[in-house]
């Protein structure tokens, strides 16, 4: 089983198209900030895992 896996998210800020790389061995809850690819605009990213499948993914502009 692979300790990565890609997932696409819509960038809260300018809409495109972004991927997002999950570290599966994180933990169940992660949190964590990363830059747009586009507008390289800051994205708040909460990420939820249970067992070996991701349960959820939540994105957010930073103040929000």
């Amino acid at each position: 089983m692979s300790l990565e896996q890609f997932e696409d998210f819509l960038c809260p800020y300018c809409g495109q198209t972004n991927v997002l790389n999950v570290d599966m061995s994180g933990g169940s809850s992660q949190e964590f900030v990363t830059d747009c690819e586009v507008c390289c605009a800051p994205i708040i990213v909460l990420v939820k895992i249970r067992g070996r499948m991701i349960q959820s993914i939540d994105i957010r502009k930073e103040n929000e």
